[in-house]
């Protein structure tokens, strides 16, 4: 398994990885089990060993029991790893309640948040999406003082559009943007993406793989406990004429010896130097199969193919992307 190299994050930012680790699934979420926390500290450490350092999470992962993870997987390894945590979700019984940004509650989130995790900064801190409940001078504000307050080194966005990103960016200078991005998911090209150039933010592209729908292994009708049933992407016709769409990646992906996952990745990779896959995984065994991806290199043909085949629009139905 090669080391994965390292990359600038945003403009003069820090250095990072170029593949980033998402623990997300190493915690409960949409109503799963407990995820084997053994195996899930041994794949952040197996990460770190192979260079990817950033290691993303949100304080509202599992309850707070992702951050507990991480924090007893970078144990005694604090500056191997660059931490980005998110805040602002409120979730009862696994039910979305809501976002709290306000300026008291932020303040109250870092201090769990540092606990949680063992350490005494956090590398990138951002909100996990903004509304009008608070006024983004509050909450933009109050991350930057706790960057100068010592508890946060790094401010970051999440799932914004453009306007946004600029009125944030004017408040206090943002070092990244994490949002969904894939062959799948490129509404975001028209826009967000050529105004975080613009102000030289780096970009954290996270659902690569379009909630499962580009591993080549979705197949219809998907099962009834599936969580992907909640998105209109997933139902009936949709999910049909959408699988149909994937062929063609399948199709590459077998020309090449590839797998279909490992193309999608490679896409969102070669979109950039500035633009990093965030990629979730749980279980050690993933980590070859990600990091060769990140070695693909796509003809001009290949690409046009993919940029032709999956253009906007071309999915059908929406995911919580574009909620």
């Amino acid at each position: 398994m090669s080391t994965i190299k390292k990359i600038a994050l945003g403009k003069n930012g820090p250095m990072v990885s170029k593949l980033g680790l998402g623990c997300m699934r190493m915690s409960p979420i949409y109503g799963s089990r407990v995820s084997n926390e053994s195996e899930g500290i041994a794949t952040i450490q197996s990460a770190l060993d192979h260079g990817i350092n950033f290691l993303n999470t949100g304080d509202f992962y599992g309850n707070g029991h992702n951050e507990l993870l991480i924090g007893k997987a970078i144990k005694d390894r604090r500056d191997d790893a660059f931490i980005s945590v998110k805040f602002g979700a409120i979730f009862d019984n696994g039910q979305w309640l809501g976002l709290d940004l306000r300026p008291m509650s932020i303040r109250n989130f870092i201090n769990y948040s540092l606990v949680r995790l063992g350490i005494d900064t956090i590398d990138l801190y951002q909100p996990c999406r903004l509304d009008d409940s608070v006024p983004m001078e509050d909450v933009i504000g109050t991350v930057a003082e706790l960057i100068k307050e010592g508890k946060v080194r790094h401010l970051g966005v999440s799932e914004i559009a453009a306007e946004q990103l600029r009125k944030a960016n004017n408040i206090y200078p943002v070092t990244a943007l994490e949002i969904g991005y894939s062959l799948a998911d490129r509404q975001i090209e028209h826009d967000l993406l050529p105004t975080a150039k613009e102000l030289g933010i780096g970009v954290v592209a996270f659902a690569n793989t379009a909630e499962g729908l580009l591993t080549g292994e979705m197949k219809a009708p998907l099962s009834p406990d599936a969580y992907q049933n909640h998105f209109s992407r997933f139902q009936g016709e949709n999910l049909i004429k959408n699988l149909e769409k994937v062929e063609i990646l399948k199709s590459l992906a077998k020309e090449k010896g590839y797998t279909p996952s490992q193309l999608a990745i490679a896409w969102v990779n070669a979109q950039g130097d500035h633009i990093m896959p965030l990629v979730s995984m749980s279980r050690r065994s993933r980590l070859p199969e990600n990091t060769e991806a990140m070695d693909i290199v796509f003809s001009t043909k290949e690409m046009h193919t993919l940029d032709e085949h999956f253009s906007v629009g071309s999915i059908l139905g929406g995911t919580y992307l574009q909620r």
